[in-house]
């Protein structure tokens, strides 16, 4: 999956990363290239390096984001899309962030959640979608609760923060709740 593929919102211009067209900026461009496509810092840099040096998927696990853009300048505002993604089972774990405080609270990552749930399910195949977030995350919450995503339970120290374990709790949503 090389191709990259775009989806609109009324503000928002999603475009696809995949971990090929992570390995393909990395085989054939400079940092400063990356960092300018990403609208990334050092840290994202890293990480993404990070990423095609350890390796990004296996036989039947992979990851799929979108870069949230704002459709007028162009400029990165955050990702959101897909990890853990099973394909073997057809579920994977939604993630969200935002990069800057200022562009928060402003309904970016409602908006852009809509046609990352459609893609998923309906073309890449997904039965199951789950999240898992902290329980004083009010905004993820909602988020999910609009879209429509089922509270099943929390995981006990299930995530580790700066050497800290703390409980996620889990959100699911299932095809046929979503397409319905």
């Amino acid at each position: 999956m090389n191709t990259q593929i775009t989806r609109t919102t009324e503000r928002l211009l999603l475009k696809s990363i995949t971990p090929e067209i992570i390995k393909d900026l990395f085989l054939t461009h400079s940092e400063a290239e990356i960092i300018s496509y990403f609208d990334a810092d050092e840290q994202i840099y890293e990480r993404l390096k990070k990423m095609t040096l350890k390796g990004m998927e296996t036989y039947n696990i992979s990851l799929f984001y979108f870069l949230i853009c704002d459709k007028n300048s162009g400029r990165v505002l955050g990702e959101c899309g897909i990890h853990t993604w099973n394909t073997t089972h057809q579920r994977a774990e939604l993630f969200y962030s935002m990069r800057h405080d200022a562009d928060k609270r402003k309904g970016i990552m409602k908006e852009a959640v809509a046609p990352i749930l459609d893609y998923a399910f309906n073309e890449l195949g997904l039965h199951r979608i789950q999240a898992f977030i902290d329980d004083e995350n009010i905004p993820s919450k909602k988020i999910l609760q609009h879209y429509g995503f089922t509270f099943e339970g929390v995981l006990r120290e299930d995530y580790c923060v700066n050497g800290v374990h703390e409980d996620s709790y889990c959100y699911a949503l299932l095809k046929k709740e979503h397409c319905k």
